[in-house]
């Protein structure tokens, strides 16, 4: 379900970003001072790569910043119920491989393209948004375009269904006393 995906996406880039914040605060200012100790700065290498690191932290805490507001951004009201969209499983026949294939559509944080886990910022990943059983999405790629329709399509709401099914059939039925 996305908002368990969501959340255990937002989970590892908030330790990432607290790991980089504890660096930023703690270790960059005593290479830097360990640096300035050993005088001359303008030929100075661990104060260069210091400061260079210190750029570097800053830049990726700003990205990751800004990677959990999207994150958090996202409602699940407005992923559709019928239409391909993020968490969506989609049956497709590549006709241009003349093959069938499936992907299910997650985030770029979750993207495993050789387990069949495309992002929807993906050029395939955003040919499918928004398209339903017996559509065709046109795919541009750098060896040309290539046409894929929607044999099957499980979206997110459907699988959470699906998975409440399961959950209910399983429970093990009480004996009323």
């Amino acid at each position: 379900m996305p908002k368990a995906m969501t959340d255990q996406i937002k989970k590892k880039l908030h330790e990432e970003l607290n790991t980089l914040e504890h660096e930023l605060a703690y270790d960059i200012p005593r290479e830097l001072k360990k640096a300035v100790a050993m005088g001359d700065l303008s030929e100075n290498a661990e104060y260069h790569m210091a400061k260079q690191r210190q750029e570097y932290l800053k830049a990726r805490v700003r990205q990751l910043g800004k990677r959990l507001a999207e994150l958090s951004l996202i409602n699940m009201n407005n992923i559709p119920r019928d239409k391909v969209g993020l968490g969506s499983t989609v049956t497709i026949y590549d006709g241009t491989k003349n093959e069938e294939m499936e992907y299910q559509l997650v985030t770029s944080e979750e993207s495993d393209v050789a387990a069949g886990k495309i992002s929807t910022t993906s050029p395939i990943g955003r040919a499918l948004l928004n398209k339903k059983v017996g559509d065709i999405a046109m795919v541009v790629t750098p060896g040309g375009s290539r046409e894929m329709e929607i044999l099957k399509l499980s979206t997110v709401h459907d699988i959470a269904e699906a998975k409440l099914e399961a959950e209910v059939e399983s429970e093990p039925e009480r004996e009323s006393e």
